[in-house]
């Protein structure tokens, strides 16, 4: 019997086409058909291939065989992914099909905006001649900054080659290198909004991201400077917006709200170009997300390909605390690592019976190191998304015989410039059901549970450092709740971990770093 496969919206034929031609499936398209009607008739759907469609609990409840749920494009917000997975019902996305097309559109907002091209296509059609009031700018030799240099910001810097622009990105993961592939200059987020005329924004919203382009960045932005946003509407703190409008003049071209519907907007009297959401809406981008769409349904069932699973983050056989300990011990090795630093390769030890499971382990790191990566992804998109920020990945071979039993070892290499080479390696079990830190660098068998406020300190042994730590902590008002102070003989080093009873400050950690002076000094909230 062929697998019923409903695509209840305005997606390219070729997908149903593809699908029919392939000979397993049975093809029912009808664009704008509402799920819960279809049901009546379709109950028995195996597959939805949607776009822009809401797939809630109450609708896969209402296809009681459904397996497979494709949307034909990147984000999944819409897709109830946790649900599905309780249903056992595996969620695919096609990243890259909409990114050349939502690429272009931020050339195309530049230069509308730059030349007037809008209102002086309505003056000229009224009968008007008024080319002075529409003199315009020149984007060529101007600054582009881009915040996220992803799929699609690296698209951007690319497209905007042409123009003789100076790309400069802030992203905390990508590699110097693969930005330097695609023209741009790696700065931090304050200079990016300080020297762009333009400013692209490419990141998700998040609980990390959500107003995250607020007064303080717009401060710092020059007279008359643009913002494109054809990311997520929650990114954007609207009353700063308009402030900093009113105040530098700033230019603001949207292509995002809260809800993709009629009505009036929000941003109406603030933005200077407002586009429906047509990001994604070419025919090419229509066509690739199509064909990416039956291609992955075909391949998942004709050879089990599950690359594009956006809701399986471990497979059958791997116990999920693993995955939290991969996780935890990669936060813990950032925090020492350092926010600053750019990682260029994750290395990667796995010992005992998770060493099948090694692959499957890199998607709790990512998630630990990146908010852009999700933690439902699997492993053959972490591999997609290391390649596009150009971060190298080993899992090394290991030896048995160490006797490590179940063990992670995550080590982070890379350095604040390509003259610094800086490498954290971090070592983690679980013992009677409890995550366990093992190692840190050079220091072995510490056994501490990683959880909660934590300050470690790595110094040159001598009597007094432990003293002087725990006085300063004391002096600040904060408890200690538990220590470790093994020393390194061979190294001639100790290391100092204090769990604290609250967040430790910058400030006192650089204080007691610099008393002690320590080789390495780092907090970290577990």
């Amino acid at each position: 019997m062929r697998k019923k496969v409903v695509i209840p919206t305005k997606l390219s034929p070729v997908a149903g086409e593809m699908l029919t031609e392939q000979g397993d499936y049975e093809v029912f398209q009808e664009a704008g058909a509402d799920l819960l009607e279809l049901a009546k008739a379709h109950g028995d759907a195996y597959a939805f291939i949607v776009r822009s469609e809401k797939v809630t609990p109450e609708i896969i409840d209402a296809y009681p065989n459904l397996k497979v749920v494709i949307r034909a494009g990147a984000g999944f917000n819409t897709i109830d992914i946790k649900y599905a997975r309780k249903r056992k019902i595996d969620v695919m996305n096609t990243p890259g099909a909409n990114s050349n097309a939502v690429a272009e559109e931020v050339v195309a907002l530049m230069l509308a905006d730059a030349r007037h091209l809008i209102p002086a296509d309505a003056s000229c059609r009224s009968g008007k001649w008024e080319k002075a009031k529409f003199m315009g700018r020149e984007i060529t030799e101007k600054t582009i900054g881009i915040l996220g240099l992803g799929h699609i910001g690296q698209l951007v810097a690319k497209r905007l080659s042409g123009f003789d622009m100076t790309v400069v990105g802030y992203d905390p993961v990508i590699s110097e290198e693969k930005a330097a592939d695609v023209g741009a200059r790696l700065v931090s987020l304050e200079e990016l909004f300080e020297q762009a005329d333009y400013i692209s924004l490419h990141i998700p919203e998040n609980d990390a991201t959500r107003g995250m382009i607020n007064k303080e960045l717009f401060d710092r932005m020059k007279e008359g400077a643009s913002v494109i946003n054809c990311a997520r509407a929650g990114i954007i703190n609207e009353d700063d917006l308009r402030a900093a409008k009113a105040e530098r003049g700033i230019r603001y071209l949207n292509d995002v709200y809260p809800k993709d519907e009629e009505g009036d907007k929000p941003i109406a009297d603030v933005a200077d170009i407002m586009l429906p959401h047509l990001g994604a809406s070419t025919v090419e981008a229509n066509t690739n997300a199509a064909v990416k769409a039956a291609k992955q349904l075909i391949e998942f069932d004709t050879m089990g390909i599950t690359s594009a699973i956006v809701n399986r983050d471990i497979p059958a056989g791997l116990d999920e605390s693993y995955a939290e300990l991969a996780f935890t011990l990669t936060k813990l090795c950032r925090s020492a690592f350092g926010d600053d630093a750019k990682i260029s390769s994750i290395e990667t030890s796995v010992y005992g019976a998770l060493q099948p499971y090694a692959e499957w382990l890199i998607v709790p790191i990512l998630t630990a190191l990146y908010n852009d990566f999700e933690r439902s992804m699997d492993h053959g998109a972490a591999q997609t998304f290391l390649d596009q920020m150009g971060i190298a990945y080993l899992d090394r071979t290991t030896d048995e015989r160490k006797g490590y039993g179940d063990s992670i070892t995550i080590d982070l290499v890379g350095g604040c410039s390509a003259d610094e080479l800086r490498r954290v390696s971090v070592r983690g079990t679980i013992a009677e059901n409890v995550l366990m830190v093992s190692r840190i660098n050079d220091f072995d068998r510490l056994y501490v549970e990683p959880q909660g406020h934590m300050v470690v300190f790595i110094f040159a042994d001598r009597p007094g450092v432990l003293a002087q730590i725990t006085q300063h902590i004391a002096d600040a008002g904060l408890n200690i709740e538990d220590v470790r102070n093994p020393h390194n003989e061979d190294g001639g080093k100790s290391i100092a971990i204090l769990k604290v009873n609250e967040a430790v400050s910058s400030a006192l950690i650089d204080q007691i770093a610099a008393e002690i002076e320590a080789d390495t000094a780092f907090y970290a909230q577990m």
